[in-house]
């Protein structure tokens, strides 16, 4: 698994930015998150997709975003968008995706510890 997050860049408070995760090895992995980070503090937990076992996903999120961002899957179910909009200048970070083929209990998808595979990051910048 080789994870690659892209899509970062600038925008203007409430804006919309898609961020992609991809997987060069094309694996499936049935949890992948989305954390972000600034320098000098943790890894925050964004949100995740993770598979329910029964063939369908189920998508998780912090409070911080709930109800502006918003993770999906394309068609073969391995490449993860997170599709940001009205975003504010706390959403300043680096954003991270991770990925595991495991399928951690709710409570803990928010663990930096539960994923396996990590991407590079990408920048995205909200300022006016």
């Amino acid at each position: 698994v080789q994870l690659q997050a892209s899509g970062g860049g600038s925008v203007q408070p409430g804006g919309s930015l898609r961020l992609s995760c991809a997987d060069s090895g094309r694996t499936f992995s049935s949890t992948v998150a989305w954390f972000r980070q600034i320098p000098g503090k943790e890894r925050e937990f964004v949100g995740a997709s993770r598979w329910n076992g029964g063939g369908a996903f189920n998508e998780y999120y912090a409070n911080s975003v709930k109800g502006r961002f918003t993770i999906s899957r394309d068609s073969a179910k391995i490449t993860v968008y997170l599709q940001m909009s009205s975003l504010k200048p706390g959403d300043t970070a680096v954003y991270y995706c991770a990925a595991t083929s495991r399928r951690p209990v709710v409570s803990v998808l928010s663990n930096v510890d539960m994923y396996d595979y990590w991407g590079q990051g990408t920048l995205v910048t909200v300022s006016s």
